[in-house]
Order: C-alpha cells, then sequence, then structure tokens
C-alpha cells in the first residue's frame, strides 16, 4: 500500500534553505524596483539564471532532453512558476511591503495543498483540506481588511496580484511532478527558466523596451540575488524536495518564507507590518497545519497501518 509524502530530516534542511533564499526575493525585489519595471525585473531574474544552471548541468555532465513534450511540459512550468507569479509579484510589491507581500504568498500552501488533492493520487483531497482552505481564506480577509472589499484601491489590487501569483504557483507544484517526474531536479530547472525567459522576453520587448544595463550597483545586487540565489540556486532546492516530500510538503516553505522577508525588511528598509498582518498569517499557518494533517490528524480505517 503506498503511503504520502512525508518531510524527512533531509527535505526539512532542505525546505529551510528554500525558505531563506526565497525570503530575500521580496527584499531583492524592494531594491530593483526602484530601477526598473515589474516585468524587466521578471525578465532579468530568469535570463540571468540561465548560464548559472547550464554551467550546472555541463558540471554534472547531464544532457537535455530532445522530445517536444518534455520542453513544453517546460514551458507551462515555467509559465506557472516563473513568468506569471513573478510578474504578479513584482507589480504588486510597488504598493506593498515586501514582507506583507510574502505573508499573501504564504496562501500557496493553502492553494497547494488543495491542488494536490484534487489532482494528484497519493495527495487526496480530505475534510482537512477543505477546512484549513476556509482558513486559509480567512487569513486573507484579516490581512486585507474590510476595506480591501468595498474599495479596490492600487494597495487591494496589489494583494490581489499577490493572490494570484500563489494559486499559480500551486498549480506548477502539481504541473511539476505529473508532467516532470521524470527528469533529474536540474534539468527540470533549467528548462523551466529557459520556458520562462522565452516567455518574457518578447512581452518585456513590446512593453519596456530594450532592458537598461546602465544601472546602480545596489540594484545590481539585487538582480543578482534574485537570479543566481532566488532562481538558480532555489530551482535546484524545489524540484528536490518536491521529489522527496511531495508537492504539499514542498508548500509549506511558503510559512517559512515570511520570517526571512519580514527580518530584512525590518533590518534594512525600516518597514514595519501592523498587528492584522501578523493575525492573519498566524491563521494561514493554522489552516495549513490542519489541511496536511499535522493538527487534527484524520481518522484512519481499521486495518490500515
Amino acid at each position: 500500500m503506498s503511503t504520502a509524502p512525508r518531510l524527512t530530516l533531509s527535505s526539512s534542511a532542505l525546505l529551510l534553505a528554500l525558505a531563506a533564499v526565497w525570503g530575500g526575493s521580496f527584499f531583492f525585489a524592494e531594491i530593483a524596483l526602484q530601477a526598473l519595471p515589474p516585468l524587466t525585473i521578471a525578465l532579468h531574474r530568469v535570463f540571468w539564471a540561465l548560464p548559472a544552471l547550464y554551467l550546472c548541468l555541463r558540471w554534472r555532465g547531464l544532457a537535455l532532453p530532445r522530445a517536444p513534450r518534455i520542453w513544453a511540459g517546460f514551458l507551462v512550468m515555467g509559465a506557472l512558476n516563473n513568468a506569471i507569479p513573478f510578474s504578479l509579484i513584482f507589480w504588486g510589491q510597488q504598493w506593498l511591503e515586501g514582507g506583507r507581500a510574502s505573508i499573501l504568498n504564504g496562501t500557496t500552501a493553502m492553494f497547494g495543498a488543495v491542488a494536490a488533492g484534487l489532482f494528484l493520487k497519493d495527495e487526496p483531497l480530505t475534510l482537512n483540506k477543505s477546512a484549513g482552505a476556509l482558513l486559509g481564506l480567512a487569513g486573507v480577509a484579516v490581512i486585507m481588511g474590510p476595506e480591501a472589499l468595498v474599495a479596490l484601491d492600487p494597495r487591494s489590487l496589489a494583494q490581489l496580484a499577490i493572490l494570484g501569483a500563489a494559486l499559480s504557483y500551486a498549480l506548477a507544484s502539481v504541473w511539476g511532478k505529473t508532467a516532470l517526474a521524470g527528469q533529474p531536479p536540474l534539468v527540470n530547472a533549467f528548462g523551466m527558466v529557459a520556458g520562462s525567459t522565452v516567455l518574457l522576453l518578447p512581452v518585456v520587448l513590446l512593453t519596456d523596451g530594450l532592458p537598461q544595463l546602465s544601472l546602480p550597483a545596489p540594484v545590481w545586487g539585487a538582480l543578482a540575488g534574485l537570479s543566481l540565489l532566488s532562481t538558480a540556486l532555489a530551482y535546484l532546492l524545489y524540484f528536490a524536495i518536491l521529489r522527496l516530500a511531495g508537492a504539499a510538503n514542498l508548500m509549506l516553505v511558503t510559512l517559512l518564507i515570511p520570517p526571512f522577508a519580514i527580518g530584512l525588511g525590518a533590518l534594512f528598509l525600516d518597514e514595519a507590518l501592523p498587528p492584522s498582518a501578523f493575525a492573519g498569517f498566524a491563521v494561514i499557518a493554522l489552516g495549513l497545519l490542519i489541511s496536511d494533517g499535522r493538527m487534527l490528524p484524520a481518522k484512519r480505517k481499521r486495518g490500515t497501518p
């Protein structure tokens, strides 16, 4: 009898490392947004990660697949896990603090648990997941506040954009496990980033024009952090965790990201979040812990291990 994937000590360590480099992405983005538009930042993030990942491929002696079906899978993964969410998050961060954006991004875990339950046979949908999803929505309502329901100002729309990015991330985790499970993690990372670069390049040229290369040193530093740490390194970790621990467990990383994002924002950018943001995060975290069985575990049928 097959069992649902579980976190181990090694996959938990990888999860914490991924949270650190992804938490830094919100901080790096705030610096880059001082000089660049959101779509251009998204393109920089994936474009400069490509050579780093390619060098890793050569060092490991891995060959790229030739089947068109696999490259089509990379293109879909690049859209769901890079092009769409990066663009939405960077657009939203024009009006939101990085810490608040990272907390809203924590709903990826809620969406991921439900999506895994709907589409993955080894991570079935349960009553716990439904209850956790409702709690997650309640947490979002606490963060956004009642005024967001009556006035769709730029700040409210920015928060909705982050939620759209979270949904895209969740669908990507399911797609990666079902369509790309047979490829090595490093190959998946390179193919996905290549796919998102192909998608973003014409969009950026049409909307923002040719990217400017004459940028202040802090902005280049932020772009390097986004591409090399928060993308190249992060996706090596991402696909390894997906293989070892499953899609729902992978989405736990979004609950570990906010402490890193909030800490960096407070330390270097003098950001401070209201108590409602922390209260909403607590509700979202509780919802995920319930949804994947870490709290209120579902009753087992007699005779099952």
